[in-house]
């Protein structure tokens, strides 16, 4: 009965998915088109079948901007205050593909639910030949439906497989199998017979993270360096002095920072900025007490440049002093 299917809220960002194009072979300059975007009420209508899995509600508040980490933090205030409402089962958010790893781990450590949260984008825009909007936002209800998705935090949700937040990254420019966990792996499908899960991630997430959206008014600033054989010292300095209170190290190899460690050993070293050392590479974890640690420097395990950025931008929230970001990195 429709009555009893789950009550989800779609928020809606900007992004490809609603988007429509000048005609079905345009996939890369649909921005350019002319054209508005879908409204969510537009994108249900053109998919019936979502109707019979779950009732949706189209939030108020569409769009939510995501373009800077502030916005993402009003957009999580947002979702808070959908999910208290005891008429709301679970949420999809839609957003462009571009960011959305990192919209959906800051979620993940702010949003103070066990309620599903679903984020989904596509590839292609809604009008183009075999786009994959339209089944990933099936699918994305679909998950946000399942009672196993509960619990589970913030997943990411397109081409038929469920990841979590914390692991997912975009990995290929236009093809739909873009978003993958790599070397820890995909929490399951949402194949044509049912949704199904293989694994839960084991890091905190929403209702047992620290991080209370409520009382954070601004976040403070990160800045991500990447290194690579001709990185120039003085890069570091730069984003102090711009104003930065927090610095990830996208460093070579297992997070070396190259040519920029001795700038960076000061800048640790003198607590101007909490200095993180990353890794460029895509896998593996940047250890504790390697060779390339500094008095003063937290390892970023196996986060890569952009999720160890939200992470500490987060962590100087609640503290400067290195050895406890330590422990968010460790936990989270």
């Amino acid at each position: 009965m429709p009555g009893d299917l789950p009550r989800i809220r779609l928020l809606m960002g900007p992004g490809t998915l609603p988007s429509q194009g000048s005609g079905r072979l345009d996939f890369t300059r649909y921005r350019k088109s002319g054209r508005p975007r879908m409204t969510g009420h537009e994108l249900l209508a053109a998919l019936p079948e979502i109707a019979n899995i779950v009732r949706v509600e189209v939030d108020a508040g569409n769009p939510h901007e995501v373009a800077a980490l502030e916005e993402v933090r009003k957009l999580a205030l947002s979702v808070n205050e959908v999910l208290r409402l005891p008429e709301v089962d679970g949420v999809v958010f839609i957003q462009g593909t571009n960011t959305l790893e990192e919209t959906a781990y800051f979620l993940t450590l702010t949003v103070r639910s066990a309620k599903p949260v679903v984020v989904t984008g596509a590839q292609r825009p809604f009008t183009a030949l075999s786009s994959d909007a339209q089944i990933n936002l099936l699918d994305a209800f679909r998950v946000a439906a399942a009672p196993e998705t509960s619990g589970k935090g913030v997943v990411v949700v397109t081409n038929g497989e469920i990841n979590a937040a914390r692991d997912v990254t975009k990995t290929n420019t236009y093809h739909v199998h873009t978003f993958r966990s790599r070397d820890v792996g995909l929490l399951g499908y949402a194949d044509a017979d049912r949704v199904v899960f293989y694994r839960a991630p084991t890091r905190r997430h929403t209702v047992e993270s620290e991080f209370e959206i409520e009382t954070i008014q601004s976040l403070p600033r990160v800045d991500i360096l990447y290194g690579w054989s001709g990185a120039q010292p003085g890069l570091a300095e730069a984003a102090v002095n711009l104003g930065a209170k927090g610095l990830v190290m996208a460093g070579i190899g297992a997070g070396a920072p190259g040519n920029l460690t001795p700038e960076l050993a000061r800048i640790a070293a003198s607590g101007r900025a909490v200095v993180a050392r990353s890794s460029r590479v895509g896998e593996g974890r940047v250890l504790r007490n390697d060779n390339w640690e500094e008095p003063g420097m937290v390892a970023a395990d196996n986060l890569s440049p952009q999720k160890a950025a939200v992470l500490l931008s987060l962590a100087l929230t609640r503290t400067g002093k290195p050895e406890e970001i330590q422990r968010f990195f460790e936990e989270y």
